[in-house]
């Protein structure tokens, strides 16, 4: 019997269920959870956020994981993912876009080869889930949700290439029960560096990495970048 398809969400509802709404006040005038005051508050944290960094950028100071590295990685995160779920009934990978994706879609390969089941991969766009979004974007690009099967009892194991403060994850939980009630969410992450603002943990880690906040960790996938390579690169202002 064929699983019915996740409905579509509009991005407009997805916004509007994000937002959290501020106390009443007989100063502030609201439409849709907005207020005139509250706008001209995010206007300035925008620009204040944007004048950090106009002068800033990184430069690559030391290769963590290779090609080989990445992949042995993921191996070991796919034998992880049958022996915690003791096989792969109603297993499915979901992947945070961008590099999310080609990471589930690995993973599900590995497990093809290695249990001959072919394990259902979706792809999860958050963008109008994040509470940053108003800071960090004028005009947000949406990419697509693509999730070809009920979420509803399934164990879900969302993929992510870093785990860092743990926000990104936070807007992808709620992405998810939006499309239904899984029995279970579980998180693989190729890199965890630490520094959670939230308490979320993974539960599949291909390598954890000590960093500094001054520090940024970039995953390169053949998929997307031409190469596969993990490294750490360091904060560099401009005079």
């Amino acid at each position: 019997m064929k699983e019915k398809a996740s409905p579509l969400i509009w991005p407009g509802e997805a916004k509007r269920r994000r937002i959290q709404y501020e106390k009443k006040s007989p100063l502030k005038e609201h439409w849709w959870g907005f207020s005139f005051f509250s706008c001209l508050e995010q206007n300035d944290a925008k620009a204040n956020f944007m004048k950090g960094i106009e002068n800033m950028h990184f430069i690559d100071k030391a290769e963590i994981m290779d090609e080989d590295g990445i992949r042995r990685a993921l191996v070991r995160i796919a034998h992880e993912i049958v022996e915690r779920n003791k096989g792969l009934d109603d297993v499915v990978l979901v992947g945070i876009r961008r590099r999310g994706v080609p990471l589930a879609n690995r993973l599900a390969e590995i497990l093809k080869d290695s249990e001959n089941v072919e394990v259902p991969v979706g792809e999860l766009d958050i963008t109008l889930y994040r509470d940053d979004l108003t800071l960090k974007f004028e005009q947000p690009r949406v990419g697509r949700t693509y999730l070809p099967f009920d979420v509803t009892g399934k164990k879900v194991v969302l993929v992510d290439d870093v785990l860092y403060t743990g926000r990104t994850i936070r807007a992808a939980l709620d992405a998810i029960m939006d499309h239904g009630r899984p029995q279970s969410i579980q998180l693989a992450v190729l890199i965890d560096r630490g520094h959670r603002e939230i308490p979320i943990r993974a539960d599949y880690v291909g390598k954890n990495v000590p960093t500094s906040r001054r520090e940024e960790v970039h995953v390169r996938l053949s998929e997307i970048d031409g190469i596969d390579q993990v490294t750490i690169s360091e904060e560099v202002k401009d005079d």
